[in-house]
């Protein structure tokens, strides 16, 4: 009996130095993004996937504790992008694509993407609309199997029949069919409700509309409102009674009124915004997220012959370079804006690109940062678990050479990434 307590009793005492250990970053800046302010010299201590403490100076932590080195470095926290799509990438063959990819196709080149992101400093996304492999990502992410980001889905976007999100645009008329709310395709109000239960019902945490015509599908419109308001209503009623968020995918004026006027959550790309919208937006209290990058890349990729079929190639020659400006006049306006790219439309692993955008139009490099941290959380409703260093937040936590108030390039170099109190990379 004496030998089995001591046995216990030692196993116990082991169990109990594992789980005492601790992680000490010893951070030379250390950017507080809620005063947007480099603190000099502090440790961060995490226990588990926790911050525990913020300690001024350099800190060294007892035997057996883990200590990282970043005296050099910018430490903040991870940041977040609430606009990508994880299942696929911009390239010429993406027409022809979703006629010979499978399904498992989708999920291995997801993986890849997702790790990439990852590895530039992405701790956090909102996937804004796939097939559904999107959902089965983020399960893998967060049972340990792969490598990524934390994910907020949508898993398949909704729309119109013809509309933006219509899976069968641009097929010939035998393969077009017709889809319906399990597609994410809808017409009236019974429909919108189904469908938004339909994703909840496949593991959606949030739901995507597209509330007016888009870039690249292969639909002749680009801007016009694809919803009637009882149709949009009824999405956001819907969605409102399980608890989760609805974001609008929105070039038209038109449309993001609808969207606004129904109770929108989130207003995406903006383009045509006009100053009537902004000031509805500031009164409801409705996030913008702009993604610039986006817009730049269609753009760019319309002058390559090819690259696009015929009418996506004359809407993003048309839409492409207006975000921006969109931005700047919506930031200086005091529209509420946090931080999304539509990555995917371009290469992932270049989220970073956004920075150098914003800031173009006026806004202060740590107030971007600010975007991709702080405000993404708060759009996200995770502001007491993520979007921050301190006590008691989850340790998603990266850190760069030089200094990104002085020169926002430093972003594109992203050296160490932690996501709940794991190292990911470290240069």
């Amino acid at each position: 009996m004496k030998r089995i307590f001591t046995f216990l009793l030692f196993i116990t005492l082991s169990i109990q130095t594992v789980f005492a250990q601790k992680t000490y970053i010893q951070a030379g800046s250390l950017l507080d993004v809620k005063t947007n302010k480099m603190l000099k010299e502090r440790t961060i201590v995490i226990e588990n996937n926790l911050i525990v403490e913020i300690q001024n100076g350099f800190v060294d932590g007892g035997e057996g504790d883990f200590m990282i080195d970043l005296r050099d470095k910018t430490v903040m926290p991870g940041l977040m992008d609430m606009h990508v799509h994880l299942e696929n990438e911009t390239g010429p063959r993406r027409y022809l694509d979703r006629f010979v990819e499978n399904e498992a196709d989708i999920a291995f080149n997801s993986l890849i993407f997702a790790k990439t992101t990852l590895m530039a400093g992405f701790t956090t996304v909102r996937d804004l609309g796939g097939t559904g492999v999107n959902i089965s990502l983020r399960n893998a992410i967060n049972s340990g199997k792969v490598d990524g980001p934390r994910i907020i889905t949508s898993g398949k976007s909704i729309a119109p029949t013809g509309g933006h999100a219509d899976p069968t645009n641009g097929m010939k008329r035998e393969l077009m069919g017709d889809p319906g709310p399990e597609s994410g395709v809808i017409n009236g109000v019974a429909d919108a409700r189904k469908a938004v239960r339909q994703q909840v019902k496949y593991g959606a945490d949030v739901i995507k509309i597209t509330a007016t015509g888009g870039v690249l599908s292969v639909a002749k419109d680009g801007n016009a409102p694809q919803f009637q308001q009882d149709e949009i209503n009824a999405v956001i009623e819907t969605a409102t009674d399980f608890g989760i968020h609805v974001a609008a995918h929105a070039h038209g004026d038109e449309g993001m009124k609808r969207a606004i006027i129904g109770g929108i959550h989130s207003i995406e790309h903006g383009t045509y915004m006009s100053d009537e919208t902004m000031e509805m937006m500031i009164k409801t209290e409705t996030w913008y997220v702009p993604t610039i990058t986006a817009g730049k890349s269609v753009a760019e990729y319309a002058k390559i012959p090819g690259y696009y079929p015929a009418p996506v190639k004359a809407k993003a020659e048309t839409i492409g370079p207006l975000i921006q400006d969109t931005f700047g006049r919506a930031y200086k306006k005091g529209v509420k804006i946090a931080f999304g790219t539509d990555a995917g439309v371009f290469p992932h692993g270049e989220n970073y690109r956004e920075f150098i955008y914003m800031t173009e139009m006026g806004m202060p490099n740590l107030e971007a940062i600010q975007s991709a941290t702080l405000r993404a959380s708060q759009l996200l409703g995770m502001e007491g678990q993520l979007g921050s260093i301190e006590k008691g937040k989850i340790a998603d936590i990266i850190a760069v050479d030089g200094n990104p108030e002085e020169d926002i390039e430093v972003m594109k170099n992203v050296i160490f990434v932690m996501k709940e109190g794991k190292v990911y990379k470290k240069d």
